[in-house]
């Protein structure tokens, strides 16, 4: 077993990496059923408080709020779903702002669920590769609880699991899946973020590093895949049941199955009073509400997602009509990792699609602002009437003197599209609008697109993009589109065209 402060690494002599997972007990098979028929036995609505809406990618038929009034609460709380997300897109907040806001939506939670007579269990989804407000976001969603509530949290589960994105955690080891074997998210491009860089793939010595030692590695449970998958619910069910005072518990997942036995082991101790909040990734909120995997939406699909008013957009283009999928759509890329940059290059190598660079250095320049925004609009409107149209940032990266300053920088940038986007929309009506990137995502919807209510209506490509269909005022029906910036092969942004095109 790897000692707490260590990791083992793949291809230690630069031979071919070797392959971390050997070796592991045989998967128990858990059917998404018997975790849904336990969640409507136990009553309890799955709340999932997304700190970037790319959370969404893995599940599909639940409600997705952009604000978080008790009303609009009410609303998801009486939807038919076992869960529901709300976006509050902490990641691009600082510290005291993300606890502002956290302290807001699990304020007017317990009153919408107070006035709906209903239970719940709170989620906190982050950044399967660790970035994020962690553990401030847990620790504000615990004090809440007991301040508003009266309920005091036993412990934090924390499986960061992304099984379709290749993140997956091992004898307390968090990995990433790539073309040339797994790799410790610690070595990652992830773990450098400027914000919320880190270093421990041992998600115990992580939680350490990330409280200053308020947790030590040492004194920190966790559950194996031995637990999940030869002890079963049971075993992981006693673990979580020792819980006290708000102790964290770190978690492994190679594969849906052991995060359905970690929801149904989570569910049996709640069930016999033990108190849980989740900070997690993508997949255990599937897990968790008991839903399972649906295949990608077919082309066909997404052209009634799309509907009549995209059928008028297409209009006038010959006595037969155009098909519904012709309606030229804007792709808005603000994230600035490697996986985008190739994606919007091997879309640029395809062809028949507008770039339109949104200049970043002058786009921070006070003087130059209101320039550089006016004139990325005019291109990009024009650019509409003929073809799909990318709009993204210059691909290299401005960095602050300190993470407080570079998240105010990633800021500015996703600003200066958010009025791009809605100048443009408030002009002409795209057929579709993907954003490319997490914070990109959730300024769009809600700044772009006046987003307030959704519903989460399946993937384009498996687990990985989110298609939503607003049900607010705001583009009414136009599909939006949510795309994580680290996700998907090169060619995954090409792919997610074609079917929105109803290319088969």
């Amino acid at each position: 077993m790897a000692g707490i402060s260590e990791h083992r690494r793949p291809g230690e002599d630069g031979s071919a990496p070797a392959d971390p997972f050997a070796g592991v007990p045989p998967v128990r098979r858990v059917p998404p059923e018997e975790v849904a028929s336990a969640v409507r036995a136990a009553g309890r609505r799955i709340v999932v408080l997304d700190d970037d809406p790319t959370g969404t990618q893995t599940v599909a038929g639940v409600p997705v709020l952009t604000t978080w009034s008790v009303a609009d609460l009410q609303w998801a709380f009486r939807q038919d779903a076992p869960a529901f997300y709300v976006l509050t897109n902490t990641r691009s907040l600082d510290p005291a702002e993300a606890t502002s806001r956290n302290r807001e939506v699990v304020a007017a939670l317990v009153d919408a669920a107070r006035a709906e007579q209903v239970r719940f269990v709170v989620a906190s989804r982050s950044d399967s590769t660790l970035r994020g407000h962690y553990p401030l976001e847990t620790d504000v969603v615990c004090s809440m609880l007991a301040e508003r509530a009266g309920v005091r949290v036993d412990g934090v589960v924390f499986a960061p699991a992304y099984i379709e994105g290749g993140r997956v955690t091992v004898d307390s080891v968090h990995w990433l899946r790539t073309p040339a074997g797994a790799l410790p998210v610690g070595e990652s491009e992830f773990a450098k973020d400027a914000t919320f860089g880190y270093r421990s793939s041992e998600l115990r010595a992580y939680v350490e590093e990330k409280t200053l030692g308020r947790w030590r590695a040492a004194g920190v449970p966790r559950v194996t895949l031995e637990d999940l998958r030869i002890g079963g619910v049971e075993k992981v069910a006693a673990i979580l049941g020792s819980l006290r005072d708000g102790c964290p518990v770190v978690c492994d997942a190679l594969c849906d199955d052991d995060l359905r036995v970690l929801a149904l082991a989570a569910d049996r101790a709640e069930q016999a009073g033990r108190v849980l909040v989740y900070r997690v990734g993508p997949s255990f909120v599937r897990a968790r509400a008991g839903l399972g995997a649906r295949p990608p939406l077919t082309p066909a699909e997404v052209g009634e997602i799309r509907g009549s008013s995209v059928r008028l957009a297409a209009a006038g283009a010959g006595a037969n009509g155009t098909p519904v999928g012709s309606a030229h759509g804007l792709v808005v890329a603000g994230s600035h990792v490697a996986q985008t940059t190739r994606q919007l290059a091997a879309l640029s190598r395809r062809g028949g699609v507008a770039e339109i660079e949104l200049d970043v250095a002058r786009l921070l320049d006070p003087g130059m602002r209101r320039e550089v925004i006016g004139s990325t609009v005019e291109a990009v409107v024009a650019a509409l009437s003929s073809s799909d149209t990318v709009v993204s940032t210059t691909r290299a990266v401005l960095a602050g003197s300190d993470p407080a300053a570079s998240l105010s920088i990633a800021r500015s940038v996703s600003a200066g599209l958010v009025e791009v986007v809605r100048a443009v929309v408030g002009r002409t009506r795209p057929g579709f609008v993907v954003a490319k990137g997490g914070i990109t995502s959730s300024d769009v919807a809600t700044g772009g697109l006046g987003i307030r209510r959704a519903w989460v209506r399946g993937t384009l490509l498996p687990g990985i993009v989110s298609l939503w269909e607003p049900v607010t005022d705001g583009a009414p029906g136009i599909p939006f589109v949510v795309f994580a910036g680290n996700v998907g092969d090169d060619d995954a942004l090409v792919s997610v065209l074609s079917t929105l095109h109803g290319d088969t």
